[in-house]
């Protein structure tokens, strides 16, 4: 339901603003869709990637690896798949939720997410150029280290 009101907004505000200014919603507009063109392809391999997966995988192994059952082992594999991963967050909260539908425990899911958002091991080139090697490599541990935290506190508010 909440979809529908965000969407309705969008389309009243969307119209206001071609209303007051052609111009710049038409530019806009197609700004819009330039990102999403650059976006597509990225989005729909991981997609498509995922949906192999859980068609190989069925919701058993899912749970055997990287379940609630897995424990901690689970969650250090989560953390490592996570980290070395680039995929954007648009991508990464949908296929959360997949893998949560198929079995996967919500702090293995925790680790993999915030991983995946905090650590940057394929961007570390770039970072280093920028932050300079020591700062990177400070920042993607500590990260990586936090993302523990962040799982951990996820399950206790999952346990209730």
């Amino acid at each position: 339901m909440d979809s529908y009101i965000f969407y309705g907004v969008t389309i009243v505000l969307l119209i206001a603003s071609f209303l007051k200014d052609k111009r710049k919603t038409t530019k806009a507009l197609k700004k819009a869709w330039k990102a999403f063109e650059n976006i597509l392809p990225e989005f729909l391999g991981v997609i498509i990637l995922v949906g192999i997966l859980l068609a190989i995988l069925n919701p058993q192994v899912i749970s055997n690896i990287i379940g609630g059952e897995s424990g901690w082992g689970g969650v250090v594999l989560s953390a490592v798949v996570g980290a070395v991963t680039l995929i954007p967050g648009f991508v990464a909260f949908p296929t959360a939720a997949m893998l949560l539908q198929n079995g996967a425990g919500y702090m293995q899911i925790g680790a993999f997410v915030s991983t995946l958002m905090m650590v940057g091991v394929v961007s570390a080139p770039v970072e280093i150029k920028y932050f300079g090697k020591k700062l990177t490599v400070l920042r993607n541990l500590l990260a990586f280290l936090f993302s523990f935290v962040v799982a951990y506190i996820i399950e206790m508010v999952v346990r209730g």
